[in-house]
């Protein structure tokens, strides 16, 4: 049995992938750790899985999957496992996956009741938090508009624990130009915002419609643009003495708000 050292070709090529230029030119991602490694084999994403030798007793069930799929499977050294790994301790599991961003026609055609939508979102632990919540309340897709950071991010793919694989997720960097061909196919567009005239304890009947939310930078939140152009703008009632609310906390409270009115 053939062990990768990291200075083997592979690994060398792997390690590339970080990059986002490397990533959408060869079409191809890497992921790391049992979640995501075993979402990308139950979803067929998975081109390759790499498995470091000493720890091939831990993950007797993911080797066995790559075997009965006919998948390439790959040992590693210690070291060649560290170098491949992206967080402090190497968690010994990894798969080559084909990449899973889709379009916003393809997800339009299957007639979602509920999107989420992250307008020019930057930091990629949210939008992987956000993307597991989506998947968790049942929305349709995840929409990353403008300026986003890439879903294939490792940071992000780590936060959604596996949900990058589950939930169609779509890059477009035309705001506008998504928000009118959502808005056409009749979904009503919900924008977050701290004074809209809409509050959320109230929303029932447009959460149990067809309807996008739409989540701001978390710096920035949404654009004036965009929030004056959405259909209607909900707020979040604040009880206590905090200011705002994150990206990933703003979401988990909608999406848990319209999963009820959907359900």
């Amino acid at each position: 049995m053939d062990v990768l050292s990291e200075r083997s070709s592979r690994v060398v090529s792997l390690v590339k992938l970080r990059r986002a230029p490397v990533r959408k030119a060869e079409g191809r991602f890497l992921v790391e750790g049992f979640n995501s490694v075993d979402a990308a084999l139950t979803t067929g994403r998975a081109v390759s899985v790499l498995v470091r030798d000493s720890d091939s007793h831990k993950h007797v069930g993911i080797v066995d999957r790559v075997l009965e799929a006919g998948l390439p499977l790959h040992w590693l050294s210690d070291k060649a496992a560290d170098r491949l790994s992206e967080t402090t301790t190497a968690p010994g599991v990894f798969a080559e996956c084909s990449l899973v961003t889709t379009s916003l026609d393809e997800v339009l055609a299957a007639d979602p009741t509920l999107l989420v939508v992250a307008v020019e979102p930057r930091e990629p632990g949210n939008v992987g938090t956000l993307t597991r919540c989506a998947d968790a309340m049942g929305a349709d897709a995840v929409i990353l508009l403008g300026d986003s950071v890439d879903p294939h991010n490792a940071k992000c793919v780590r936060a959604s624990a596996g949900s990058v694989f589950h939930i169609p997720i779509v890059r477009d960097v035309d705001v506008h130009r998504a928000l009118a061909v959502i808005r056409q196919r009749g979904i009503v567009t919900l924008a977050t915002t701290m004074d809209g005239e809409l509050s959320l304890d109230d929303a029932g009947s447009v959460l149990a419609g067809r309807h996008a939310w739409l989540f701001g930078n978390e710096a920035h939140g949404l654009p004036d643009d965009v929030a004056v152009a959405a259909d209607r703008r909900v707020s979040i009632p604040i009880r206590g003495r905090a200011e705002s609310l994150n990206l990933a906390a703003a979401s988990a409270i909608c999406l848990y708000a319209s999963a009820r009115h959907q359900g």
